[in-house]
């Protein structure tokens, strides 16, 4: 095993990098060598697993000579990482874990690999927000929502709301970007110093009926949000979206963004947020942002077979009732797929959260695991639906549809796992 080299600093001038942390930043390294040449995953997980057994604070070395802008959220920390990564870019060099390795493993792992002062755009896992913080003292913390994900193996989320806001308190960033519209990040934020916060527009309020302070009732009305029994209510926003435009210190950001839909320019407005805290030109920034066309494989156009698909995920209810924006308009058919392994949480049950009666019309094939589960909720949405065993199958289906217009991509919206299995299909290589 050869010597992890010592990190240079943006002057040229090496950092000193103490024994242990180089020896376990090589171990990890060569293990995720291993790990690839056997095809045991990408090995960026396991290598920093090795890592940290060698040196547990590692993460904390790693980003002593660093900024560090921590994104979290339950829907959109992907796409928000990657957008922020490509924003900053312009001026600095970054280093990043947007594809997804987002616990200290994977985190170490994108780490060890760049210069030890490059920016490091953090995508966390909602519920590591604490001890990343704790470990980077992170100058930026973005975060974005907080719903139902997995509750099968995570917590309810008004705890996950508690322990960012104890987080928070105990390790103060510079500047928390959050949400203004998320009666759950509103309050966790309110325990930090310095908050810019985003007027997102967002109309998903089942998980936050209750009030996190008090356990009041939480009232929605058009003009913002309030507890019935508390002093608890939505903050006046800094950062707005109005019908595509994104208003932010002063300044109209009307450009187009390659990627779609209404929930994106909401991520695009948390990255332009957090880059403007962290000292970048904001029309540079948003120049950035148009480099992102897909992230992680979502949104990914592809060919299989004789036909083109578009690849969209959507894992939880809130994840759904923005995805959903984007399979309104179409008469074409559509495929979605749902499973329900580890990753994805085993209970089905919130299928029936979905409002899929905004597909409309639209000639629909069930895959996945729980293709039955889906089949009984398009029934009684009185959803045109029929069901495949796979994926090829459903594509075959499609093809033999009146409404199939070969000229357009053949949507397949999926859940987690299955979004990786479609991906890893068609030749998705990230």
């Amino acid at each position: 095993m050869t010597d992890a080299p010592t990190p240079a600093s943006a002057t040229g001038r090496a950092i000193k990098l103490r024994p242990r942390t180089r020896l376990a930043v090589a171990a990890g390294r060569f293990v995720a060598r291993v790990s690839r040449v056997v095809h045991f995953g990408t090995g960026s997980v396991i290598g920093g697993r090795v890592s940290l057994l060698i040196d547990k604070n590692l993460l904390s070395e790693l980003t002593a000579s660093r900024d560090v802008v921590i994104v979290s959220a339950t829907n959109g920390k992907t796409t928000t990482t990657k957008l922020l990564s490509s924003a900053l870019s312009s001026d600095r060099p970054v280093v990043s874990n947007w594809l997804g390795a987002n616990m200290t493993p994977g985190i170490v792992a994108a780490l060890a690999a760049a210069n030890a002062t490059d920016t490091a755009v953090l995508e966390v896992d909602e519920r590591w927000v604490d001890s990343v913080l704790r470990a980077t003292s992170a100058n930026t913390v973005v975060l974005l929502n907080l719903s139902r994900d997995q509750l099968d193996r995570t917590q309810e989320v008004r705890k996950l709301a508690e322990q960012w806001r104890v987080a928070l308190e105990a390790t103060p960033p510079q500047t928390v970007i959050a949400n203004a519209d998320d009666p759950l990040v509103a309050w966790a934020a309110l325990a930090a110093p310095n908050v810019v916060w985003v007027g997102t527009g967002q109309d998903w309020t089942a998980d936050a009926a209750g009030c996190p302070a008090c356990s009041g009732r939480i009232d929605f009305a058009d003009e913002g949000w309030a507890c019935s029994d508390c002093d608890l209510r939505r903050p006046s926003v800094d950062v707005a979206i109005n019908d595509g435009v994104i208003a932010i210190e002063g300044k109209t950001i009307a450009g187009e963004l390659a990627l779609p839909g209404r929930v994106n320019r909401v991520n695009a407005a948390f990255a332009l947020a957090a880059a403007s805290a962290m000292g970048a030109d904001l029309d540079q920034a948003f120049d950035g942002l148009d480099d992102v066309r897909e992230v992680a494989g979502r949104y990914r156009i592809a060919q299989l077979g004789d036909s083109r698909i578009r690849l969209l995920l959507a894992k939880n209810p809130a994840g759904w009732h923005e995805a959903l924006e984007l399979l309104e308009g179409p008469s074409t058919p559509l495929v979605v797929a749902i499973n329900a392994r580890i990753a994805d949480g085993h209970d089905p049950s919130w299928l029936w959260d979905v409002a899929y009666e905004r597909i409309g019309q639209r000639f629909v094939v069930a895959i996945g695991e729980r293709r039955h589960d889906l089949a009984v909720r398009f029934r009684y949405g009185n959803i045109n639906h029929v069901v495949a065993d796979d994926l090829e199958s459903a594509i075959e289906l499609v093809r033999q549809s009146p409404t199939y217009d070969p000229t357009l991509p053949i949507d397949i919206a999926s859940n987690y796992t299955a979004f990786q299995d479609h991906l890893e299909y068609v030749g998705g290589v990230l």
